[in-house]
């Protein structure tokens, strides 16, 4: 994907205006505050022509927009789109939507790579004290230290879309894992629950962890020794002692506080951070703010989850919370004497690094489908619009970030490769296959597997996988959807689609471009009820 950057008129030219007449006046006052003062010649104006040089500003700014509103104008658009798909041609007219597509992304999606470069350094760097002072200073809590303690591992793992190349609009959010170091008399037994009947399909792509003695240990001595921990960090279920997602969650949140307090007074003079617990349903935040004496070009509030996660093997992590099984009910509804407080939810963020760059080294130079990725997000963005907060929410968890990226891969995977067609001049086309495929994926009940946990997973692509992964049952990302939301998401989704000139044109671009008018909002408890 080629990078190259924009000159934002609308800031450059006033700021260039504004400077000069800061120089103009400092000259004025500097002249007037100087000793004798000499009278001019005859004639000779003694002021600096400032009414010229405001005048010869104002003629670049309107030569200036005027140049590059023409370019874009007149700007050539890739070839129409082939076929006579239901999507395109019967609803505007394809080179028209390609300059409005190159056009938003420019604008509203694409993020500035020398602005998140600068960001995930910071975070970095943040990050990086804290959890170093956090590995210091020990374990607090129910085990205050010892050979039973739980610690910080001393490094973290950054994960999400900011480090996969496809993050959209600002550099503000990020996620990193701080793997977490067990007591040596600990060792895990984890479990998938994927194969559970009796579970709902939302919590399939849980684990529990029980407690086992590592090798070497005898049976009785183990259990008296590791007693400590297992009281302060599991739970019995079915006659097990389960590792609880939920007291490590709140051991990590306290540690973490403990460990902010010391750093804080040696960050003062790059940022302010504050930290804002997550309860029991979501992880903590730590908060960056520039501090006023911060002269850098990149002054940004960053918001940072910290997620606990326990090492699985080859790079796999265990994390806590599991992901909100909001479809299926609570927490407190599992059947079988199963514990919510006891799941834990399974990271694969490495594995899908990995096979994002092993598909970026098979495609040709010039491929699109990291631009089609996050303009696919972008339009799952202005779906949400219109609709009420509940209903926001839920058209969110059923095209999740994760689930669009699944999608991608999942056609990728299909053609082998990214074919020819992934080509810029493409993009359009490709952007409908995908809107194509979801919309088969939510109507016609088919299955979007997990790109790791699915059928065969992408294991010859990411490397081995731990035998746990390996013998887990596939989870289908939109098992936990009834077919109500999901005919209602689809609907959705085509009439985004459908609609995406004008509402590219109401909500994003420069103001040269024609705009159109908004589409009317249908405030409703649900998707509007629009037909395929």
């Amino acid at each position: 994907m080629s990078v190259h950057y924009t000159l934002n008129l609308r800031v450059f030219w006033p700021l260039v205006t504004g400077l000069c007449t800061a120089l103009v006046c400092l000259y004025h006052v500097l002249r007037g505050n100087g000793g004798a003062r000499t009278e001019p010649p005859d004639g000779a104006d003694g002021g600096f022509p400032l009414l010229k040089v405001a005048v010869l500003l104002l003629l670049g700014y309107i030569l200036l927009r005027c140049r590059h509103a023409v370019r874009q104008r007149f700007l050539p658009g890739p070839p129409r789109l082939g076929g006579h798909s239901a999507f395109s041609s019967k609803h505007f007219p394809e080179p028209s939507l390609d300059i409005l597509l190159e056009s938003y992304y420019e604008h509203e999606v694409r993020l500035s790579p020398h602005v998140l470069g600068h960001s995930k350094a910071h975070v970095s760097r943040i990050v990086g004290e804290l959890v170093r002072a956090g590995r210091a200073r020990g374990s607090p809590g129910p085990i205050p230290g010892g050979a039973l303690a739980l610690a910080f591992r001393g490094d973290f793992i950054q994960v999400g879309s900011a480090y996969e190349q496809h993050k959209i609009r600002r550099p503000d959010g990020f996620d990193v894992l701080v793997p977490l170091r067990l007591p040596p008399l600990v060792a895990l037994e984890p479990r998938s629950l994927g194969a559970e009947p009796e579970l709902a399909p939302a919590f399939h792509g849980c684990f529990v962890c029980a407690l086992k003695a590592p090798p070497g240990a005898s049976g009785g001595h183990w259990l008296r020794d590791c007693k400590p921990f297992s009281d302060g960090f599991c739970v019995d279920v079915r006659g097990r002692r389960l590792l609880s997602a939920t007291l490590v969650l709140r051991w990590f949140q306290a540690h973490l506080q403990r460990s902010l307090a010391t750093v804080r007074y040696s960050l003062e003079g790059r940022c302010r951070v504050s930290l804002t617990p997550g309860g029991l349903e979501q992880p903590p935040t730590l908060h960056i703010l520039p501090c006023r004496t911060d002269y850098g070009c990149c002054r940004l509030s960053m918001a940072v989850r910290l997620i606990p996660a326990v090492h699985l093997g080859d790079s796999v992590f265990l994390v806590a919370p599991p992901p909100p099984p909001s479809p299926a009910g609570p927490l407190s509804e599992l059947p079988g004497g199963l514990r919510g407080d006891a799941l834990w939810g399974v990271n694969t963020a490495r594995q899908e690094q990995k096979l994002l760059s092993w598909l970026q080294e098979r495609a040709p130079p010039g491929a699109c489908y990291l631009k089609c990725l996050q303009l696919l997000k972008a339009l799952r963005d202005l779906g949400a619009r219109g609709l009420d907060p509940t209903a926001a929410a839920q058209w969110g968890r059923i095209l999740s970030s994760y689930v669009l990226k699944s999608a991608l891969l999942a056609v990728l995977q299909r053609e082998g490769a990214p074919a020819p067609g992934w080509d810029e001049a493409h993009l359009g086309e490709r952007l409908e296959e995908l809107v194509q495929f979801l919309r088969d994926c939510l109507l016609r009940r088919r299955t979007l597997f997990h790109c790791v946990l699915g059928p065969g997973g992408a294991a010859a692509e990411v490397g081995p996988l731990p035998k746990v992964l390996r013998e887990a049952a596939p989870v289908d990302l939109l098992a936990a959807f009834d077919r109500q939301v999901r005919e209602l998401a689809a609907a959705r989704l085509l009439s985004t689609w459908r609609r995406l000139p004008q509402l590219l044109r109401a909500y994003g671009g420069p103001r040269y471009l024609v705009r159109c008018p908004p589409p009317r909002s249908q405030r409703t408890q649900g998707f509007p009820e629009d037909e395929p």
